[in-house]
């Protein structure tokens, strides 16, 4: 007799499969985020690094009226 745990079971390969893509597209979405916030602070870095190093400005013009 043929073992029954063995035997394919189209309704849990569907529902695998479906799990699988819901899974991809969550770790797509954590993936695209992870990234602009890595972006973001690499930018805020060199903008911080830009402004320690250069000198500030020496004076301020006056806005006319």
């Amino acid at each position: 007799m043929a073992n029954p745990w063995t035997k394919k079971n189209p309704f849990l390969s569907m529902f695998l499969s479906g799990a699988n893509a819901a899974a991809g597209r969550a770790r797509n979405l954590w993936m695209q985020q992870a990234k602009r916030n890595q972006t973001a602070a690499v930018k805020q870095a060199a903008r911080s690094w830009a402004k320690l190093w250069t000198p500030a400005s020496g004076t301020k013009r006056k806005r006319r009226q």
